[in-house]
């Protein structure tokens, strides 16, 4: 049982495990939301029609003539 003037107020305690807990439940969410997201753009950018379309407009900005 909490006494006053122990310097161990277990509600301040609990306090900030939660909110330790939500942090890192937020860290999780984030990095996965990430990969998902560096997973979509990887698949859009890897494929053919993007590959093709970047390679013609390297090859029309190295063929121009000023």
């Amino acid at each position: 049982m909490y006494r006053a003037g122990s310097g161990h107020d277990p509600r301040r305690l609990l306090r900030g495990r939660v909110l330790r807990t939500r942090q890192s439940i937020a860290y999780a969410i984030g990095t996965v939301a990430a990969a998902a997201f560096a997973a979509v753009l990887y698949t859009v950018l890897s494929g053919e029609s993007v590959v093709t379309a970047l390679t013609d407009l390297v090859t029309r900005a190295l063929s121009t003539t000023f």
